[in-house]
């Protein structure tokens, strides 16, 4: 599993650290891992051009010692110093001795570069560039350089993944001890390019503040039948969803969970023709919910419509004591009051604009600040909650760490996509995962299956939900 930790628990591991090693020993593990991953980004290091912009703290140092390490491997190394007055001694000694020289004329210098390595701001950094750094950016762009991260591009927010002004955007970052929130969280994730962790040796907590499932995590996850199981046992899901307008969402919310392992599928509402139409497996019921048979959890709202058929059906629903997953019309039409009484589990599915009215702020408030909402929502609302988006975020009622789903495409973003994501997600909860899990093992499947369908190419979702067996067996390998 990939753990993300913030600033203040990296500061408290790194003096431990340093307590325990000479000085400056810290420094050259870190610059030893940069150095090596910028040589690899160069292919060739002997005669290409190098210029780092540093600062005047200890990322500043970083990029000094790396590239007195590329110089000595017969790169030009330039430094520009954007706090002389401040700049890391030993490093800009090191770097001298190395043969690198210290830029007197940094726009041509810049536009002269192979590579740019961002040394500006390091993870204590708050706020966007000043205006000297978003002018050498603005030069780096044009110059067409690689551009190289020194922990996390600068501009952008550590801990939250927030980007409040002009910050760096990298080719690829080479972060230290471990990821930061920041790099793998949107809008800031899309700045840092492709990530590299260097292993320098902290010792953090057990316990990380954002976490992302890998392969074998979901594999390990997943409800797989064993030889005396039966649809009970595997999980009926309840698909309560859809209306005389939006008849679909009902179809792609049963083709989303009987792809994602449901023993069976119960759908209850107006588009049950439609739905036996296409999936003459599912069983169907008049309603309301609470008599439609057993279930193991229900998913309710895709679809819904507000007319007071689609209000009873989600009242209905959330009186049930079994998991329940809310989602698009079922998000704006649930009191709160009776989703935070609820005691059995509660899954949420918002993308930015809904979770904006859940909150009561605007959407870009949501979009800027991601993990405060997620996070704010599953704490006010007493449910778990997968926020949608270029990076889909779950977090619990209880606190802990929050989920970073690493899957998807931006073919994704199509409509209906959702439906089969609350499906696929409601027949996990059925299949007795937590909510928590539930979620993020359907965003994990939902990203991969997309990419499975899509190949680079547009996609609907359809297609999304017939490429989930192929998701699931690719994570089972």
């Amino acid at each position: 599993m990939r753990t993300a930790f913030g600033v203040e628990t990296v500061r408290t591991a790194e003096r431990e650290l340093m307590a325990r090693l000479p000085e400056g020993a810290l420094m050259q593990r870190a610059a030893a891992g940069l150095a090596a991953a910028c040589a690899e980004l160069l292919g060739r290091v002997y005669g290409k051009r190098v210029v780092l912009l540093v600062g005047g703290g200890d990322n500043g140092g970083d990029a000094l010692y790396a590239g007195a390490r590329l110089a000595r491997r017969g790169a030009g190394v330039t430094a520009v110093l954007l706090a002389p007055e401040r700049a890391h001694e030993g490093g800009l000694k090191a770097l001298r001795a190395a043969g690198g020289r210290v830029s007197a004329a940094a726009e041509r210098d810049i536009a002269g570069a192979d590579l740019v390595l961002d040394g500006i701001v390091g993870i204590g950094g708050k706020g966007g560039l000043r205006p000297a750094a978003a002018q050498l950016m603005g030069a780096v762009r044009e110059s067409g350089a690689l551009v190289v991260a020194v922990d996390l591009p600068s501009g952008v927010e550590a801990d939250t993944g927030e980007v409040l002004g002009d910050a760096v955007r990298a080719d690829a970052t080479v972060t230290f001890g471990t990821y930061k929130p920041g790099l793998l969280i949107d809008p800031a994730r899309e700045r840092a390019g492709a990530v590299r962790l260097i292993d320098i040796g902290l010792g953090l907590p057990a316990v990380p503040e954002l976490e992302a499932l890998q392969y074998a995590d979901v594999a390990a996850l997943l409800p797989v039948p064993g030889a005396s199981s039966d649809k009970y046992r595997r999980g009926v899901v309840g698909i309560a969803a859809g209306s005389a307008r939006y008849p679909g969402a009902a179809v792609l919310a049963v083709a989303g969970a009987l792809r994602s392992g449901a023993g069976a599928v119960r759908y209850v509402g107006p588009a049950a023709d439609a739905v036996i139409a296409r999936f003459p497996e599912a069983l169907v019921h008049a309603g309301p919910p609470s008599r439609a048979g057993r279930v193991q959890a229900w998913v309710v709202g895709p679809g819904l419509g507000d007319d007071a058929h689609g209000r009873e059906q989600l009242r209905d629903v959330l009186a049930a004591d079994v998991p329940v997953l809310v989602d698009a019309d079922g998000l704006r039409l649930a009191d709160p009051e009776v989703v935070r009484a609820r005691t059995a589990p509660t899954l949420l599915t918002p993308h930015a604009g809904e979770a904006a009215a859940l909150l009561g702020v605007e959407r870009s408030e949501v979009e800027a600040g991601r993990l405060a909402a997620v996070r704010r929502l599953a704490a006010e609302y007493r449910a778990a909650v997968l926020l949608k988006g270029a990076t889909t975020l779950v977090a619990g009622p209880e606190g802990g760490p929050v989920r970073v789903n690493p899957t998807g495409t931006s073919w994704l973003a199509t409509a209906g996509s959702g439906d089969v994501l609350a499906g696929l997600a409601g027949a996990l909860l059925a299949a007795g995962l937590t909510a928590v899990d539930a979620g993020s093992v359907g965003a994990y499947l939902h990203g991969l299956a997309a990419r499975l369908a899509a190949q680079g190419a547009p996609v609907g979702a359809q297609d999304v939900a017939a490429a989930i067996p192929a998701a699931w067996r690719d994570v089972r390998g």
